[in-house]
C-alpha cells in the first residue's frame, strides 16, 4: 500500500512528468541533467505540497532531500554516479514518503533494468541513431540514469494516484 496520498499524487502527476520527461531527453541526448530541471521538480513540491499534503508529511519531504542529497554525495565522490541524477534523486525524495521508500526501490530497480536494455538496444539500431545523431548518450560510456530515474517517479505517482 502507498503512503501518498492518492489526491496529491494525481495533482503531481501532470507537472511532475513533464518535467521528468524533460530530465530523461536532456540526459539522453546531452548525459546531463540541468539544474533548472532538478529545481523546478523542487518547486512542485515547495509550492504545491502545503495545499496537497498533511503538514508534517510536507516538512519530512524536506529531511528526505536533505538525507538523499548527502547519499547523492557520497555516490557522486566515490561511485561514479553523475551530480545531477543525484540531484534528482534529491528533489524526487522530497515526493516519497518513508513508508513507501521499499516501493520506490523497487521500481527503480526495473525501471534501472528495462533503461539499461532498452537504451542499449535502441543504440544498436541503425535508423535510431541516424533520427537522433547528436544524441551523446549513444557513444558514452556511462548510461544515463535520468532516464531510469524518471521512469520512477512517474510511475510512483501514477501507481498512488490511481490504486
Amino acid at each position: 500500500m502507498i503512503s501518498l496520498p492518492a489526491h496529491a499524487a494525481l495533482w503531481f502527476l501532470l507537472p511532475v512528468t513533464v518535467v521528468s520527461f524533460i530530465a530523461a531527453f536532456n540526459d539522453l541526448k546531452r548525459m546531463k541533467l540541468p539544474n533548472v530541471v532538478v529545481l523546478t521538480l523542487a518547486a512542485i513540491y515547495v509550492v504545491m505540497g502545503p495545499f496537497l499534503l498533511p503538514f508534517e508529511q510536507y516538512l519530512w519531504g524536506f529531511a528526505h532531500a536533505a538525507v538523499m542529497y548527502v547519499v547523492a554525495l557520497f555516490a557522486y565522490a566515490y561511485l561514479d554516479v553523475g551530480a545531477g541524477d543525484g540531484k534528482f534523486a534529491a528533489a524526487m525524495s522530497m515526493f516519497i514518503p518513508f513508508a513507501d521508500l521499499g516501493t520506490v526501490l523497487t521500481l527503480f530497480a526495473a525501471f534501472l533494468l528495462g533503461a539499461f536494455i532498452a537504451h542499449r538496444g535502441a543504440r544498436a539500431v541503425p535508423a535510431i541513431r541516424r533520427a537522433t545523431p547528436d544524441w551523446i548518450s549513444w557513444e558514452h560510456k556511462k548510461f544515463p540514469m535520468g532516464l531510469a530515474l524518471s521512469g520512477t517517479m512517474v510511475c510512483y505517482l501514477a501507481l498512488a494516484a490511481f490504486l
